[in-house]
């Protein structure tokens, strides 16, 4: 009976999860800040896993036909965000660069190769919140992609008490959406490490 309801919860969930998505979308003022020029070039995408309510949204209206990936955990909760991200036309990858590292990895090559953006929250899928795991820096610096950075600020939100301290704007509220791009050229992992954090830190909900 439990792996019945798990079932039907995969099936259910990610569509509520869609409509609340893009009801809170279109009832927001949006304000785009690019703080650095975006084109329809390649690259590696990350936000904080507590902006994943939005940020796969701006992702695609900066972005409207790129192909593109996103590594997802293998638990259940991943099977959920999966299934909403299919909404937006983002294949899912399953697997974490912490569980089934080499795999998941391989498919993100192969997303590249094949053309695609591959999407990473650098401190999913457990945390701790706003860590920096190797994944997003390793994939960009074999790659030779740079990183695309999503963050945004919502001026009236919820947060849950979760371990990402997960962001819901509230209807009607302004969000500010911090769009970059950023190239990792040149820097050992460790540096781009701190720098990507840092870069991703100036414009989030502490």
């Amino acid at each position: 009976m439990r792996d019945l309801f798990r079932q039907a919860g995969i099936i259910v969930i990610p569509v509520l999860v869609y409509v609340i998505m893009r009801l809170l979308w279109v009832t927001c003022r949006k304000r785009f800040h690019n703080l650095s020029e975006i084109d329809e070039s390649q690259h590696v995408c990350v936000c904080w896993h507590g902006e994943l309510l939005m940020s796969p949204q701006a992702y695609r209206k900066i972005h409207p036909e790129h192909k593109a990936s996103a590594i997802i955990s293998s638990h259940f909760d991943g099977s959920l965000i999966a299934g909403t991200l299919r909404f937006l036309k983002i294949r899912p990858l399953r697997g974490s660069t912490k569980k089934g590292a080499r795999q998941v990895l391989l498919q993100a090559f192969k997303s590249i190769k094949a053309g695609e953006e591959v999407l990473i929250t650098p401190d999913g899928p457990r945390g701790p919140r706003h860590s920096m795991s190797d994944g997003a820096i390793g994939i960009a610096l074999k790659s030779r992609l740079p990183i695309f950075v999503m963050n945004y600020q919502p001026s009236s939100y919820w947060q849950l008490g979760s371990w990402d301290r997960f962001v819901i704007p509230k209807p009607f509220c302004r969000i500010d959406f911090y769009i970059q791009s950023l190239s990792l050229e040149g820097m050992e992992i460790e540096e781009a490490k701190e720098y990507l954090k840092e870069k991703m830190l100036e414009h989030t909900v502490i």
